[in-house]
């Protein structure tokens, strides 16, 4: 079946002339995931962005119309998370080029900033509001050498007060999770409603791939508040198998401080991902996250989760400790080793009683037919309001 056939109003939406305003373009991950499944409702839209890398991101948008920024350089563009200062003048730089009857902005980074003179209705999706001006800078400024802190740290306020500037920009917010409508009205005092990220609905199809004597997975971007440091520790001192999937700034510090039972499989490639997921035992998941669609894409294979209880993953991971054939997981309240081992304890106790096919149907609840149900019905009450 289709993710698009249950919306009735399809014709419209497609028939729009949309411009949809991404942070930036230079992985393929779950924010890109999202603009993807965009781009299924507005197949003619026109995308514009701080930083674009065809090479990465090329094969995903063909047939759509890249703008990128002035900041938007060969040899400059690796750095783009180190730029953050100038990401106000990236913005800035970006000019709508057509008439357009819709503006979204993709936002975890400044996109809801993009000039709008035309008042074209703008719709800003988001991710979070920037995590490094407003919930995680410390984790931030702790992986910048000492002598510069104090000069990020300033220019990483300045960045906040222009971002809560630009936050009477969209006309609607819709949020991809409680947790992320929760810091829009706390932060920018707006209301968002939300809609979920989508999950990819061929990972439902085929056999579950489960095994409860495998090895633990950990499996994202390697990033300061995922917290896959406290991972490294604990399975170092254990001794227990983990292989964890994923690139990022993180992994050399990572990986000088694993033991030889660590296994970083870096990026891969589909076919491998899906094979090393159906070994695993569970997923770890020990960040405060957003939301968090690695979790789910691992439920939809029937694979339980470990998670840190914070964030997207209260959303996402249900706990059931007197039935676990009723749950998905098992939460620990805190980032400390004794939290996930008690955590790790319980689930090697009740490992058996999960049931792979209650844990994919929890997680079908998340498919990308709803997410595409719910943002295209988003987009036509702005349109008719």
């Amino acid at each position: 079946m289709s993710p698009l056939e249950d919306i009735e109003n399809l014709a419209q939406l497609q028939g729009l002339r949309v411009a949809i305003c991404h942070y930036w373009l230079v992985t393929w991950r779950g924010g890109e995931k999202v603009l993807a499944s965009m781009l299924k409702l507005f197949p003619n839209a026109d995308i514009y962005t701080l930083f674009y890398s065809p090479s990465v991101c090329g094969p995903h948008l063909v047939g759509h119309q890249v703008y990128s920024s002035v900041l938007d350089r060969p040899g400059v563009r690796q750095y783009y998370q180190k730029l953050f200062p100038l990401y106000p003048m990236g913005i800035k730089s970006l000019v709508l080029q057509k008439d357009y009857d819709l503006l979204i902005s993709s936002e975890s980074g400044p996109a809801k900033g993009i000039a709008n003179p035309k008042k074209v209705p703008h719709l800003c999706y988001i991710h979070t509001p920037m995590r490094y001006c407003w919930v995680d800078r410390q984790s931030y400024l702790e992986r910048v050498p000492k002598r510069l802190r104090g000069l990020a740290d300033r220019e990483f306020e300045r960045l906040k007060k222009w971002d809560l500037k630009t936050a009477s920009a969209p006309d609607r917010y819709v949020a991809n999770s409680q947790n992320v409508a929760e810091r829009v009205r706390r932060f920018y005092h707006r209301e968002a409603s939300v809609c979920c990220p989508p999950i990819a609905l061929d990972l439902f199809e085929g056999p579950l791939g489960w095994n409860p004597e495998g090895f633990y997975l950990s499996f994202g971007a390697l990033t300061p508040y995922k917290n896959i440091d406290l991972l490294v520790e604990q399975f170092t001192r254990s001794g227990e198998s983990l292989k964890i999937i994923g690139d990022g700034p993180e992994r050399p510090r990572l990986e000088a401080l694993a033991g030889p039972n660590i296994q970083f499989l870096g990026s891969l490639e589909t076919s491998q991902l899906a094979q090393e997921i159906a070994g695993a035992k569970a997923l770890l998941f020990p960040g405060d996250e957003d939301f968090g669609m690695i979790p789910l894409e691992v439920m939809a294979r029937g694979i339980p989760v470990i998670a840190l209880g914070k964030g997207g993953a209260l959303e996402t991971v249900v706990e059931n400790k007197a039935r676990p054939e009723s749950s998905s997981g098992v939460f620990f309240a805190q980032p400390t080793l004794d939290d996930l081992s008690q955590a790790l304890a319980q689930f090697e106790a009740q490992k058996h009683r999960f049931d792979p096919d209650w844990i994919r149907a929890h997680a079908r609840n998340f498919g990308e037919d709803r997410f595409l149900t719910c943002f295209g019905n988003e987009v036509t009450s702005l349109l008719n309001r």
